[in-house]
């Protein structure tokens, strides 16, 4: 079963960068999953998607509309990186890193990953 855990978040002021980092344990990405996702919840909300790729089916990364442009998800054997530049308010929220051995294409929905991590928090302050 893969472990994954989340790092990189904190507290920035806006326009600010970071680099949330996600590391699989008790597993490999290349041998034990199709794809990532990133999703966040914000307080009071449900959990979204943020960004994710499919390296088994090779798509083209895909990303929620308020990120493009901002946001870049990236892999480098077993570390899955969500770049975030120009942050904003609105990204506040617990980010969180899951991974999918079933599909071949991108999931936007929960469902469709069986590994989480415990999420990391990013605050953005204005």
């Amino acid at each position: 079963q893969v472990q994954l855990v989340e790092s990189g978040g904190g507290l920035v002021q806006a326009g600010d960068s970071l680099r949330l980092s996600c590391a699989a344990s008790g597993g490999t990405f290349s041998a034990h999953a199709y794809g990532v996702g990133w999703f966040r919840r914000a307080p009071g909300k449900e959990r979204e998607f943020v960004a994710g790729m499919n390296w088994k089916s090779g798509h083209t990364p895909f990303y929620e509309d308020s990120v493009k442009g901002r946001f870049t998800v990236s892999r480098d054997n077993n570390l899955v990186y969500l770049q975030m530049n120009s942050l904003k308010p609105e990204d506040t929220a617990v980010y969180y890193c899951a991974a999918q051995n079933r599909y071949y294409y991108i999931p936007i929905m929960t469902p469709g990953y069986e590994f989480w991590g415990q999420g990391t928090q990013v605050t953005v302050s204005s």
